[in-house]
C-alpha cells in the first residue's frame, strides 16, 4: 500500500478478550507466574472465533498481536489458524500486574489486602510489587498509542484482556479514565474501533463492542462443583 493510500484508508483496531482461562476457573489471580492458559471451554470459545474469522465475518486482518500471558497467546494461536499471519507479542498488552498477589485465590486476596476500590483509589497498588489503576492505564495507553500511530491504514487484531480493553475503550473514545461506568467484556468477544480522521487529532468511532455471537450455544462458564 502506498503512503497516500494508507493515509486515505481507515485504521481498524480489533481487540479480542482471551478465552476462559484456567485461573478464572480456579478463582485465582492470574499473573505471569500463575497463568497456565485456557480451560477446555476457553479453547472451544477460541475455536468458535477462529471459524468465524475463517468464514470472513470480520474485517480482513493485516497483523495479529497478543500479550505475553499464556491465556492470550493460546487464544491468538487458535484464531491465527484462520489468518496464518506472524503472531507478534507485546508485554505491555498484559492485564494488571498483580505483584505478590499472583496466584492467590480471590478469597485469600480479600482476606489479606481487602477489597480495593480502584476507582476511588487509583494510585493504590494491588499488592506489593503490583500495579495501581493509574500505572496500568499509563502502560496500556502508551502501548496502544504507539501501535496505532505506526500502523495507519491497517487492520490490527490484538488478543488481550478485559482490563486492557477497558483502557482502550476509554482512551480511543476520549473518555475520562475515572468516568463512572464499568465494562464487562465477554471471553473471545470482539470490539472494533475505526478511525474517522487521521488528525491531528486522530478521531475514532466504536464499530462494535463485546460482539460474541459465535458463542451461541456454549455455556457461559465452566461449572466448578464445590464441596
Amino acid at each position: 500500500m502506498s503512503d497516500s493510500a494508507a493515509e486515505q484508508a481507515p485504521t481498524r483496531l480489533l481487540v479480542v478478550r482471551h478465552g476462559e482461562s484456567n485461573v478464572t476457573v480456579n478463582r485465582q489471580i492470574g499473573g505471569p507466574l500463575t497463568c497456565s492458559g485456557l480451560s477446555d471451554l476457553g479453547r472451544q470459545q477460541a475455536q468458535r472465533l477462529r471459524d468465524r474469522v475463517a468464514a470472513g465475518e470480520l474485517p480482513a486482518v493485516d497483523e495479529i498481536w497478543a500479550s505475553t500471558m499464556p491465556r492470550a497467546q493460546e487464544t491468538a494461536l487458535i484464531v491465527n489458524e484462520a489468518l496464518e499471519l506472524e503472531l507478534q507479542i507485546e508485554r505491555d498488552f498484559e492485564e494488571f500486574r498483580p505483584g505478590q498477589a499472583d496466584g492467590m485465590l480471590f478469597v485469600e486476596y480479600i482476606d489479606q489486602y481487602g477489597m480495593i476500590d480502584q476507582m476511588a483509589e487509583p494510585y493504590k497498588d494491588l499488592s506489593p510489587g503490583g500495579e495501581s489503576r493509574a500505572t496500568f492505564f499509563l502502560r496500556v495507553g502508551q502501548a496502544f498509542d504507539e501501535l496505532v500511530r505506526t500502523r495507519a491504514g491497517k487492520t490490527i487484531m490484538v488478543v488481550c484482556h478485559g482490563g486492557v480493553i477497558d483502557v482502550v475503550f476509554r482512551r480511543l473514545l476520549n473518555l475520562h479514565s475515572e468516568a463512572a461506568f464499568q465494562l464487562w467484556t465477554t471471553n473471545t468477544s470482539v470490539s472494533e474501533f475505526i478511525t474517522t480522521s487521521h488528525g491531528p487529532p486522530r478521531q475514532w468511532r466504536l464499530g462494535r463492542y463485546n460482539d460474541a455471537s459465535h458463542l451461541h450455544g456454549l455455556p457461559a462458564g465452566t461449572n466448578v462443583e464445590t464441596t
